[in-house]
């Protein structure tokens, strides 16, 4: 099948998600309390279908540092527990991939969804215990989001539901508010992620390539996220919302306030459990948006940098990371897409850029 808009991504990832049973209420777990833009798009996507599209009540939300199995339980009685999606169902991610297991365990008289994940296990006798704990649940759905991923789970995970879908960062295509940018640069970003899922290649390579910023998300320049105690949430938001995101960057300030006061989804969030985790990763979604959309052209690393500016119809060029993920989802859904390219010999990058400029020129 040709995919050949984000569009029919959407429409995919909708008849996927559409074959899960209806319900009242969820508990929404594994928040993202990092500055991670993309996982708090995975977070909205996740939100905003649920209550959208589900018609379901989040009546517990809370990231794996905050987790608390009375809480879980006094909200949400029975209901089914909905995990976040991502690149977390493997051991590179270790802390995610225990906590998953250790819900997955704890609560087998409820149904379990894990949105849409890729797979990737280092080991093989830990790819083996998840095996063991995920097909002892009698009632487990798993979505994955590429092909090669859903070889693994098919395989491994043969007593759960396993369905193909792509990122449900996806259902945000028809939210999606382009804030307004005073004066956009001429510029090519290279957006380039340094933690564990950095290709090795590329961390010094040097890009012949005029007008180039390198930067990672911008969230990784603030001192304060998401603050993981409620105690600090009060100065840590003061900190960074009135120095880091206002004085110093004031035309960002301004367009997020405008973009926020706008946004019809606001009332949505505070019906929510704990409506600030919810505002927050909105605003963090701006942030993302704005600093994209500054550039003529991106190169990334980041699988939410590419999906991000898909949404956003932005040209772009996708580097690999340090194993399949980015690869895999790009084969599987988004290598027909004519305003993006997935380039994995670095040396080719110029060449590419020189290509995606000329056709947007022409």
């Amino acid at each position: 099948m040709t995919i050949s808009n984000p569009e029919k991504i959407t429409e995919s990832l909708h008849q996927a998600l559409g074959k899960i049973d209806s319900f009242q209420s969820c508990a929404f777990l594994d928040y993202p309390d990092h500055p991670n833009i993309g996982d708090h798009l995975i977070w909205l996507g996740g939100v905003m279908y649920l209550t959208n599209v589900m018609k379901a009540q989040i009546k517990y939300a809370a990231s794996i540092r905050d987790f608390s199995k009375k809480d879980l339980e006094e909200h949400t009685s029975k209901s089914p527990i909905v995990l976040n999606g991502g690149g977390n169902l493997g051991d590179l991610w270790f802390e995610k991939q225990k906590f998953i297991e250790k819900i997955i365990s704890k609560y087998r008289d409820r149904p379990i969804i894990i949105l849409p994940q890729s797979v990737y296990f280092r080991n093989q006798e830990n790819l083996e215990k998840a095996a063991n704990t995920f097909n002892s649940h009698p009632n487990l759905t798993i979505f994955i989001r590429d092909n090669r991923s859903y070889k693994i789970a098919s395989e491994a995970f043969d007593k759960c539901t396993i369905i193909k879908a792509p990122d449900i960062a996806f259902h945000l295509i028809d939210l999606l508010e382009t804030p307004d940018i005073e004066n956009p640069k001429e510029t090519i970003l290279y957006h380039s992620r340094k933690d564990k899922e950095s290709n090795q290649k590329q961390l010094n390579y040097t890009f012949d390539l005029p007008n180039l910023v390198v930067e990672d998300w911008i969230s990784y320049q603030w001192k304060f996220g998401h603050p993981k105690k409620r105690s600090t949430q009060l100065a840590a938001t003061l900190f960074r919302e009135i120095w880091q995101r206002g004085l110093t960057t004031p035309s960002e300030w301004i367009s997020r306030r405008k973009w926020q006061n706008s946004n019809s989804n606001k009332v949505i969030f505070s019906k929510l459990y704990r409506p600030s985790l919810h505002q927050y990763s909105w605003s963090l979604m701006h942030s993302g948006i704005y600093q994209l959309q500054q550039h003529k052209l991106v190169i990334t690393n980041r699988l939410h940098g590419h999906i991000l500016c898909l949404l956003l119809k932005k040209p772009h060029i996708l580097l690999p990371n340090s194993y399949y993920k980015s690869e895999a989802f790009y084969e599987t859904w988004t290598k027909d897409i004519p305003f993006c390219k997935f380039v994995k010999d670095i040396s080719q990058v110029k060449n590419a850029t020189q290509e995606i400029l000329e056709s947007i020129q022409g």
